[in-house]
């Protein structure tokens, strides 16, 4: 989708971690305002981040990695991931998003994956709503499997 990226603020992104732990488990609250801030604030700024996969992958790095939450972060990562495909007229591709990603944000929060593989795998999902070939070999190698 070409065009205006529409973003949600940190307040959204509280709310929908909050619905999470409610329904999921866990331990409910925020650890550090500022770091979730200041992902949700970069995948902005298209110096840094001028694709929207590339706004994509950050928020969902961002989120899986530093940690701004008490827990839940990779369950919070996956779905506000999701959310920022719904809000930007990505939809078709969300089922299968959320069916891959589920493992990936996983595997990206202990390290088997680092941020460039998760962009590919984004982009792939976006674009093509599977992997090719190679790609699902360099992710099983990176898994371990």
């Amino acid at each position: 989708m070409v065009g205006l990226t529409l973003y949600f603020d940190a307040a959204h992104a509280i709310a929908v971690h909050d619905w999470i732990i409610e329904h999921s488990g866990g331990l409910s609250g925020l650890k550090d305002l500022g770091q979730l801030e200041s992902i949700l604030h970069h995948i902005q700024n298209d110096d840094y981040y001028p694709s929207f996969d590339a706004k994509l992958t950050h928020l969902i790095f961002g989120i899986n990695k530093f940690h701004a939450f008490n827990d839940g972060n990779k369950r919070s990562s996956l779905t506000l991931g999701a959310y920022l495909l719904t809000l930007n007229g990505y939809d078709y591709c969300v089922p299968q998003f959320v069916m891959q990603m589920e493992n990936i944000v996983v595997a990206l929060a202990e390290g088997k994956i680092n941020k460039e593989l998760l962009q590919r795998l984004v982009l792939s999902l976006i674009q093509d709503d599977d992997f090719p070939e190679g790609l699902k070999l360099e992710l099983l190698e990176s898994m371990g499997a």
